[in-house]
């Protein structure tokens, strides 16, 4: 038995031994909008959120950011900033959910929903699936926020707390020479007169990180 245990043992050894390492990184992209530059996306607009340009107010609409002749890699970390404004209300109907959607070349890497509603004893308090995919519901509102301090831009204004801010980082295997990064919502907001001063969103610093092991 003991010969049998030290001969799997010696077997597990180049198994278990073989890490592997990050070889380099490489910032592929970086922007944090103060120069308006919208070079390589598709679909945005430059707006400003508490003193500083962001790409945004985005409602019922999305953005595309293309890049070419990546250098050799074999994982992408995507990092960015991402601002809800107003009167996200989660999955509470009539017009719920409110998703918000992160696609890499194509293919959906975040589905979620956010609330952005104070919980107040009497009052509903609508969930959110965020930190997970829609259609987990079980998380309070503005659950994994970065920041809940922040004023709303437009029916939640006059709120201290009418914007919250995520910070999302997701690393994820990937090894073509180009990539594709889109941001969207999925809105039901045909009853309002004016949706994107209902409930918006935006994003800002974003940085793609090209890394090789």
């Amino acid at each position: 038995m003991k010969k049998k245990i030290l001969s799997l043992i010696v077997f597990l050894i180049p198994f278990l031994s073989c890490k592997q390492h990050v070889h380099s990184e490489v910032v592929i992209y970086n922007n944090d909008f103060e120069s308006s530059d919208l070079t390589n996306i598709t679909g945005g607009i430059i707006g400003q959120f508490n003193g500083s340009n962001v790409m945004g107010q985005f409602s019922n609409g999305d953005f595309v950011l293309s890049l070419n002749n990546l250098p050799a890699h074999d994982l992408i970390t995507v990092s960015f900033d991402l601002y809800i404004h107003d009167n996200w209300r989660g999955e509470l109907l009539p017009d719920g959910p409110a998703i918000w959607e992160m696609l890499i070349d194509g293919g959906p890497y975040i589905n979620t929903t956010f609330s952005n509603l104070d919980c107040k004893e009497g009052n509903i308090c609508p969930p959110q699936s965020y930190p997970d995919n829609y259609p987990n519901n079980n998380h309070n509102p503005r659950s994994g926020a970065y920041r809940t301090d922040l004023p709303g831009v437009c029916s939640m204004k006059t709120s201290p707390n009418g914007t919250t801010m995520y910070k999302i980082t997701k690393t994820f295997k990937h090894a073509g020479n180009s990539i594709s990064f889109e941001c969207l919502d999925k809105l039901d907001q045909k009853d309002y007169p004016d949706p994107k001063c209902e409930k918006s969103w935006s994003v800002d610093n974003i940085s793609i990180k090209a890394i090789s092991l």
